[in-house]
């Protein structure tokens, strides 16, 4: 008997059963069966930021945490301490209960029955090797964005997902933002005419070294190891580990991999192009590091073409937002605030027209809901894979100093057979293999 399954079919069951609210019950959580339960990989900022929101929902119970440090500061030598032993006890807290199980290693985690969903909150190297080892174990997956550090991760993933027929939720949690998605909305309904252009503002990176930068032979430490997974075996500094690692590109894509999925996320969505993409990349001055223990570009710009002729370009030589120009006006939104050149579309209440963009006002309540209903998420894997296969392009432009024809439906560079091969191309250390 497939516990897995047997679970979810109940806990679809119920889902359909109308639902008295707790506070009429005067109870505050969900009887223990009708709990999704939840176990975190990854017990940094981030992830235990999420874990946050999985306690605060009343159908959740987290039963487990991962992290192959006990304790650290992240980029800081004292104050908050993260990792798995916090992590433990922050759980322990909330439920007023002894601290949750802990692991070490994700592997032993995984294989657990009583385990329904995964949150991955792990540096982007290790993003693809985990959510396919939760996925190949039954497990429904919250993964933070970018969805991979590689390109053919993300095609790995998202095939994987459909295979098992598994609920994903990327961690792009602004298609859960009620600005978003009226920009979209304004898009879509044709109020500023046709679009033209889409300026895509990403942050810059770092081009100094952001603490020590000692370097030290950890490869026989066994955190170390854990921590390190599938990219290569490097020095340990402590300037480039922890919340640090994304500025070297072994762990990241540094802050176009970073942010891409967030308002390149947006961009996608406002075009329609969830399950399409460009079908011209070119990147532009891209700067090297100048750092010591980073090689991730400081600046850097991404410009593409789309069907319509429609053009867009994403870096820090944008507005931090995205903002969509038509040929009947504009319109500019990022995190807290939206502008229109028609002030009028955004008076509460205005209607935007008959394209509704898919609603969620709460992206982890949105996971949960569809792991019950087993619809789709907001933001599933390959919607998070094709907004930042612009990104993947953009790297592989850049190495060859040339502009990429992109067949979006087939996900191949066209009459660039160097190029096709660097895009795909995918390293990772045995024994964390993909397959």
């Amino acid at each position: 008997m497939n516990t897995q399954i047997n679970r979810r079919r109940f806990l679809q069951n119920v889902a359909t059963i109308t639902i008295v609210p707790a506070a009429v019950l005067g109870r505050s959580q969900a009887a223990p069966s009708n709990r999704l339960t939840v176990g975190l990989i990854g017990c940094g900022g981030r992830g235990t930021g999420v874990m946050n929101s999985f306690l605060n929902e009343a159908d959740t119970q987290v039963i487990g945490v991962c992290d192959p440090y006990e304790s650290h500061f992240r980029d800081k030598t004292a104050g908050r301490a993260y990792g798995w032993k916090p992590a433990a006890e922050m759980v322990g807290r909330k439920y007023k209960t002894k601290p949750c199980d802990h692991y070490t290693d994700y592997r032993e985690m995984v294989t657990r029955k009583d385990l329904d969903t995964v949150i991955i909150g792990t540096p982007d190297h290790w993003h693809a090797v985990q959510t396919l080892a939760a996925l190949r174990h039954g497990k429904d997956v919250y993964c933070e964005k970018p969805v991979t550090h590689f390109f053919a991760e993300g095609q790995a993933v998202y095939r994987e997902v459909a295979k098992r027929k598994a609920i994903f939720q990327t961690g792009s949690q602004q298609r859960s933002d009620h600005r978003f998605r009226l920009a979209v909305e304004i898009v879509r309904n044709g109020l500023i005419g046709d679009v033209k252009e889409v300026q895509v503002g990403l942050p810059g990176g770092t081009n100094k070294d952001q603490g020590d930068t000692t370097a030290h032979d950890y490869s026989k430490r066994k955190d170390f190891q854990l921590w390190t997974g599938p990219a290569p075996m490097l020095d340990y500094t402590f300037s480039r580990h922890h919340r640090n690692w994304r500025w070297h590109l072994a762990y990241g894509g540094g802050q176009l991999m970073d942010w891409i999925g967030h308002h390149n996320d947006i961009c996608h969505w406002a075009l329609g192009q969830d399950r399409g993409g460009p079908t011209r990349v070119e990147a532009k001055n891209f700067t090297s590091n100048e750092a010591k223990t980073y090689n991730a570009p400081p600046n850097y710009e991404v410009h593409c073409e789309y069907p319509n002729g429609i053009r867009t370009s994403m870096g820090p030589h944008n507005r931090m937002g995205l903002k969509v120009i038509g040929t009947g006006g504009w319109v500019y939104v990022t995190r807290g605030k939206i502008e229109c050149s028609k002030p009028a579309l955004l008076d509460p209440g205005f209607c935007p027209g008959p394209f509704k963009a898919y609603l969620s006002q709460n992206h982890t309540r949105n996971f949960l809901d569809c792991v019950k209903s087993r619809k789709e998420t907001i933001c599933p894997a390959e919607r998070a894979h094709r907004s930042i296969t612009p990104g993947h392009l953009g790297y592989v432009s850049n190495t060859l100093g040339r502009a990429l024809k992109w067949d979006a439906q087939k996900e191949t560079i066209t009459g660039d057979a160097e190029a096709q091969k660097l895009l795909t191309h995918m390293t990772h250390r045995k024994p964390w293999l993909l397959g």
